[in-house]
Formats: structure tokens, C-alpha cells, sequence
């Protein structure tokens, strides 16, 4: 009886030591961790107008005015969030800049508290 719950025990600390052998064999060369700093250009630093769309008692859309026309070509993400429900799209901004609708997937309850995040990528 006691020969059969040894073999179990011996079968894991064979395993185990197996694993040991290996990670000892194992040669570690130094190296060098580096950071580095981007400069990420904006086509913006203003301020964007944004305007709820609203059919019944969600929102369907935003619309975004006063975009540049350094970011003609862009591609601009809007999502609304009312802590219960997210929803966004995209669109493309016009090379002349001016005011985009963003159609949301989803629409989104009005409620009390709600969030729009832009993201504008490119070009």
C-alpha cells in the first residue's frame, strides 16, 4: 500500500527535477533595458464643439464642429457611455475639417450621467 502512494510522490519529484536540470542549463547574457521619448504630433491642441444626437430617448449619433483642417483626412472615433451601455463609431474628417457626425453602433440611453470620448488618428 505504501509502495503505491510512493510512486505518485516519485513521479512528481522526478518531474520536478527534470525541470530543474533544464532552467540550470539555461545561460543568461546581460542586456540593456532602454526607454525612449516619441513626439507625437496633433493635428489639434483646441477645443472641439460636441453635440448630442437624439432620437426619442437615446442618443443615435455626435456631431463634432470646429474640427481643423490639419486633420482633414483623419479618422475621428466618438463613444458614449452612460455607465450602463458604450457604444461608438468612426468616420473619416473632410480635408477641409469643419463639423463630422459619427454614427454610434448602438444607441445609447440618455441618462444622467453620461461620457463622449473623441479620438482623432492620423492622418
Amino acid at each position: 500500500m505504501v509502495a503505491r502512494r510512493a510512486v505518485p510522490l516519485l513521479a512528481v519529484l522526478g518531474i520536478a527535477g527534470v525541470a530543474v536540470a533544464f532552467a540550470a542549463s539555461l545561460t543568461l547574457s546581460p542586456g540593456s533595458l532602454g526607454a525612449d521619448l516619441e513626439s507625437v504630433p496633433r493635428c489639434t491642441a483646441a477645443g472641439l464643439g460636441v453635440v448630442q444626437n437624439v432620437s426619442g430617448t437615446t442618443v443615435v449619433s455626435v456631431t463634432v464642429s470646429s474640427v481643423p483642417a490639419a486633420c482633414g483626412g483623419a479618422t475621428l472615433q466618438a463613444t458614449v457611455n452612460n455607465q450602463v451601455t458604450s457604444s461608438g463609431g468612426s468616420t473619416t474628417v473632410p480635408g477641409g475639417g469643419g463639423s463630422v457626425t459619427v454614427t454610434l453602433a448602438l444607441a445609447v440611453a440618455i441618462t444622467a450621467v453620461e461620457e463622449v470620448d473623441l479620438v482623432i488618428t492620423g492622418p
